[in-house]
């Protein structure tokens, strides 16, 4: 069996290694968090929207080629009609902000996704037009699709996003057409790292990647994937919390989803770490995903 080459020269599997840069986030806090709203109701693969097949990933999927499928439909309309309101009501009542990284379609559909968010003080970031990876996408398309993207978002939230997070792979070029575009301070397509850190940007400013993470994310609800009660979704992120404080300097993102965690049955794993982070005080810094960007610009910019 042939063995292969070696992993490209530009390819950073070091890091910061055992000397990570000091955040020093606002107040002395110990960890930033930054809770990433996924907003992706009416984004999804769906013939009646036109698409060339119907989405299969949901928790409920019916396959019928080429059919409606009012069941998957059905799963993702309940983020937009009952777990958007959930959600919101849960980070005011701690008054924490988030970042809602919206789906241009989800949002040019509804456009309350967004709007409400925004008059609340959340940022509204990008996550694409339709809910789909952009691995593969031809340029020109996919140099469309973010600014048919942009256009919607600032349409509904009254401001441009400066925040970007592909589904899944982006494509060889989403970064590079990212920093082209000219609005965007960041990018959340990278799962490698507790820590920010900065790339060659447009016009002498650097470019902020905030990493994602797929661990501390409610997707784990689906079946099989680890998480079947509220708690099992409280314990695991608190964790993961307490671990990084002990650390200090790091960050932690905690990914939902208005359809997943907006569930009955699983607000109170999300109002379970609200209330955790907020008793840590000062060792907490919650902010949007924009403003940690900004900070990391500030300090190492």
């Amino acid at each position: 069996m042939a063995e292969g080459g070696m992993p490209p020269a530009g390819r950073d599997l070091a890091g910061y290694g055992r000397n990570p840069p000091a955040a020093a986030w606002p107040g002395g806090a110990r960890v930033a968090v930054s809770f990433v709203v996924n907003v992706e109701e009416g984004a999804e693969f769906s013939v009646t929207s036109g698409d060339e097949r119907n989405e299969a990933n949901p928790e409920n999927a019916v396959l019928v080629p080429g059919l409606p499928d009012s069941c998957m439909e059905t799963h993702f309309a309940y983020g937009s009609r009952v777990g958007l309101w959930r959600v919101l009501d849960a980070l005011d009542t701690h008054g924490m902000k988030a970042t809602f990284n919206s789906c241009g379609r989800a949002v040019a559909a509804t456009p309350v996704l967004a709007a409400e968010p925004a008059a609340r003080g959340h940022e509204v970031s990008a996550h694409g037009w339709r809910w789909e990876a952009h691995a593969g996408m031809d340029e020109a398309q996919e140099r469309a699709v973010i600014a048919r993207t942009v256009a919607a978002l600032a349409d509904a939230a009254g401001t441009r996003p400066v925040g970007w997070h592909t589904k899944s792979a982006p494509s060889v070029n989403t970064r590079r057409l990212l920093i082209e575009e000219g609005g965007f301070l960041y990018d959340s397509d990278a799962y490698d790292d507790d820590i920010p850190r900065l790339v060659p940007g447009a016009g002498g400013r650097p470019h902020v990647i905030l990493p994602y993470a797929f661990d501390t994310n409610d997707m784990r609800f689906r079946p099989g994937q680890g998480f079947v009660f509220a708690e099992d979704f409280s314990r695991y992120c608190i964790a993961a919390f307490d671990r990084l404080v002990r650390e200090g300097g790091r960050m932690i993102s905690i990914g939902l989803h208005l359809r997943t965690i907006g569930r009955p049955a699983r607000i109170a794993g999300l109002e379970q770490i609200l209330a955790h982070i907020a008793g840590a005080g000062d060792a907490a810094w919650v902010a949007t995903r924009a403003d940690i960007a900004r900070h990391w610009l500030t300090r190492f910019g």
